[in-house]
């Protein structure tokens, strides 16, 4: 059966338990005061659209498009569960936000993501994201690498 991504709300159950295990996740690999989690509530607001992968209706992956001022968005809470990983699901959801980030004309893709994340380092490098200094407020920290990508 094929992955199926679209929009969808965090607020359910199964999205929930998703977001749990990559908070875990993070939290295995990262200093709880360097982890820039969005809570599902978070991600539920205005500002943000949640793409979900799906497989024969099992939750399998998330990622999120989360809009900033001068026309810059930012990639959120990218997840893959390790079942699922090595299918390209990743990369297929920051190419559905990165087209959505398009047609809404933002001129900027940025994201903090940690350091000892390689996977998800290659990839945004594929996508064509570049290594950067610390973007939005994020502090300037060894645990975190940055990225953007120029969408004008």
């Amino acid at each position: 059966m094929a992955i199926e991504i679209a929009v969808e709300t965090p607020l359910q159950d199964d999205v929930r338990a998703l977001v749990a295990e990559l908070n875990a996740t993070l939290l295995e690999l990262t200093p709880p005061e360097h982890c820039y989690h969005l809570s599902v509530e978070q991600m539920a607001g205005e500002d943000t659209t949640v793409f979900i992968a799906r497989d024969g209706g099992l939750a399998v992956a998330c990622g999120a498009l989360k809009r900033h001022g001068d026309a810059t968005g930012e990639v959120k809470r990218m997840y893959t569960r390790p079942s699922h990983r090595g299918q390209k699901i990743g990369a297929q959801i920051v190419q559905r936000v990165e087209v959505m980030a398009r047609q809404e004309g933002l001129k900027r893709l940025v994201l903090e993501t940690g350091d000892r994340h390689p996977a998800a380092w290659t990839v945004y490098e594929r996508a064509g994201f570049s290594r950067c200094g610390p973007v939005l407020d994020y502090p300037d920290s060894k645990w975190s690498v940055f990225y953007e990508k120029s969408l004008a």
